[in-house]
């Protein structure tokens, strides 16, 4: 992989990430589409690094609520602070898609082999975003979220394991669905995504010991890093700050145009 090879990948890796358009379907039916091999596993892990990075860094102060809540929580032993509740919420809501990552993982892998399927599930994210928009109330905050919606959110990040269904348009288009105004589930979404993506980056290091040597080059491995870090921040500022005036419908039409011409190249080779 080359330098600029890796600076694109980077850029692929963390806008897909946060906006929702499904990072992991991109990067499945983008080699596939392009003819080219994946690249490795290390640069794979690398990238996924970097737009943990991005969201830890862009909720900084979320995070340090949620820290301080997690602390509340062992010393009072009660939901004794908004901020002690908010890490309860973040914590149920993660719990659903770390138990289904664990139990389902070597079924999703094998989905990351079949770029029909992603360009189907795109189909899907486009529309449930789309019926989201259509039929979601929009009036409520977040403060005022209960555990039984946190946990219906969370259960809805478990289909978001497969590639082609995108973790930030199904789990904001569930806080859609519990009343929560956009902005709202958008913080949510990403909040919850936390706990999540920090476990998945920190299983695939496991799986990196032992492994083989990157086969990028230090500067294209750097330069890769980067790409995804900024790229990731930008995608979180762009999304919150659309999601105030308009909502998911362009990424659903996104989705449909993306999965039809995959579909159509697929059935044409």
């Amino acid at each position: 992989m080359t330098v600029i090879e890796a600076v694109l990948w980077g850029i692929l890796q963390g806008l897909t990430e946060f906006l929702p358009v499904s990072s992991s379907g991109h990067l499945v039916l983008a080699p596939w589409l392009l003819g080219r091999g994946p690249s490795s596993f290390f640069f794979d892990v690398l990238v996924h690094t970097a737009t943990l990075l991005a969201v830890l860094t862009y909720f900084r102060r979320d995070l340090l609520a949620l820290i301080k809540g997690a602390l509340d929580l062992l010393r009072y032993r009660r939901l004794a602070t908004p901020e002690a509740r908010l890490a309860w919420l973040v914590a149920l809501s993660a719990v659903p898609a770390g138990l289904a990552a664990l139990l389902l993982r070597k079924f999703v892998e094998r989905l990351f082999g079949a770029p029909p399927a992603a360009a189907a599930l795109l189909l899907v994210t486009g529309a449930i975003m789309f019926l989201a928009e259509r039929l979601a109330a929009r009036q409520r905050d977040m403060a005022s979220m209960s555990a039984r919606e946190a946990l219906a959110i969370g259960l809805a990040q478990v289909i978001t394991l497969a590639p082609g269904i995108s973790r930030s348009g199904i789990t904001i288009s569930a806080g859609l669905a519990q009343g929560l105004r956009r902005q709202d589930a958008a913080r949510f979404s990403f909040l919850m995504a936390i706990p999540v993506v920090l476990g998945a980056t920190l299983l695939e290091g496991v799986d990196l010991l032992g492994g083989a040597l990157p086969a990028e080059s230090g500067l294209a491995l750097a330069a890769g890093f980067v790409a995804a870090l900024v790229s990731g921040y930008a995608a979180i500022a762009l999304l919150l700050r659309h999601l105030q005036k308009r909502g998911l419908r362009p990424f659903a039409y996104y989705c449909w145009a993306m999965g039809l011409f995959s579909l159509a190249v697929y059935l044409l080779r």
